[in-house]
């Protein structure tokens, strides 16, 4: 009865810290709220559209002009002008007023109706890789849903046949936006500096008073942090997901399982990492160094296959990476419980480990 007491006593007492505190109230609850609000809403547009392209036409006629109302009609791209002169629309892309040239060669009607090889040249600047993939969609329907229009009025006395169409199915994502894609991956991301940044410079704060815990009150501290941490990810993943129509919700209740998890072993990590702080701004010298290489490291922005070997073993020893990964393949893939079990069984150890270290160093050094 006495620890019980005594441990709610501690775990009331973090919240009252925490809130006495304006830097460390902002960074582990209010960031979470702003975060959720803003990264959206820079990528709130979610692709790129209506990016300007210019069409040379060499051929002018009732193909070329068909291929051009078709690619009008779509959305990812603006026909900025038409011209017969490819070195004009070359300057057009040099002065930047253009991000592709659409060519159709004066022998591309020919081309079509004797199934010749070649035809229709697209140059794309590779400036923007998200541009030039956006272009690059854009026209590709277009184009051939109006040369296999006018290659079926000349079926009989051609050979021409147009290729098999492939058509890109995104298991999640189903908008292929940048919104959807990077913002699931980067809210674990925002919740493990949240709490890496503001419990420890709650603990460093502690540790300039010569503050030695106990173990009841390491563990009101840890539950009082897994509570906000927690609410956090239900906060993100629950709300924030539905708000925006991100995918979510794949698999809830292996979510709610590893919620506690992945944020236990981000307190314990954090434990560990303030147990070598000598003060609380300290912390901020931690999180400047280390978010864009977490990041990195997660496999997102690049993937972990493109890297040296070593920097794959480096990123899946993180916690954030396992993290990240196992929350998209929860919220956004729906896969089931079994399939993150060493995920989670790793974060455990891990965990538990930090722990250790955390409690010795927190009391005895």
């Amino acid at each position: 009865m006495k620890k019980t007491t005594s441990f709610l006593h501690f775990y009331i007492r973090t919240f009252k810290d925490i809130a006495a505190n304006s830097s460390i109230l902002t960074t582990l609850i209010l960031s979470v709220f702003f975060y959720s609000f803003f990264y959206p809403t820079a990528y709130k547009a979610e692709h790129a559209e209506s990016l300007p392209i210019v069409i040379v036409d060499e051929e002018q006629s009732l193909m070329t002009s068909t291929i051009i109302q078709e690619v009008s009609k779509s959305p990812n791209v603006r026909i900025q002008s038409i011209t017969g002169n490819f070195a004009a629309a070359e300057q057009l892309i040099r002065e930047q007023k253009a991000d592709g040239i659409l060519l159709l060669p004066h022998n591309l009607s020919n081309s079509i109706y004797r199934g010749e090889t070649g035809g229709i040249g697209l140059y794309l600047s590779a400036a923007y890789f998200l541009k030039t993939k956006q272009i690059g969609l854009g026209l590709a329907g277009s184009i051939e849903n109006a040369v296999a229009e006018q290659a079926a009025k000349f079926g009989n006395i051609s050979h021409f046949s147009p290729a098999l169409s492939i058509h890109q199915i995104p298991l999640f994502n189903v908008l292929s936006g940048y919104g959807s894609y990077i913002f699931p991956a980067i809210a674990p991301l925002i919740i493990h500096q949240t709490i890496v940044l503001g419990l420890s410079m709650l603990i460093a704060g502690y540790r300039e008073k010569k503050w030695r815990p106990s173990h009841t009150e390491l563990m009101g501290i840890f539950t009082a942090i897994l509570t906000i941490g927690c609410l956090g990810c239900f906060y993100l993943f629950g709300f924030t997901f539905w708000f925006y129509d991100y995918p979510h919700g794949g698999n809830f209740w292996g979510m709610l399982l590893a919620v506690p998890v992945f944020i236990s072993c981000i307190i314990a990590l954090t434990l560990l990492i303030a147990s070598f702080l000598d003060m609380p701004e300290r912390a901020g010298h931690v999180i400047v160094f280390s978010s864009i290489p977490l990041f990195l490291l997660s496999g997102t922005a690049w993937p972990h296959a493109a890297m040296p070997q070593w920097m794959q073993w480096l990123g899946n020893i993180l916690p954030s990476t396992q993290g990240i990964q196992m929350f998209i393949q929860l919220n956004q893939m729906g896969v089931s419980t079994s399939t993150v079990i060493p995920k989670l069984i790793y974060l455990l150890c891990f965990t538990a480990f930090c722990l250790l270290w955390a409690n010795y160093r927190l009391r005895h050094k």
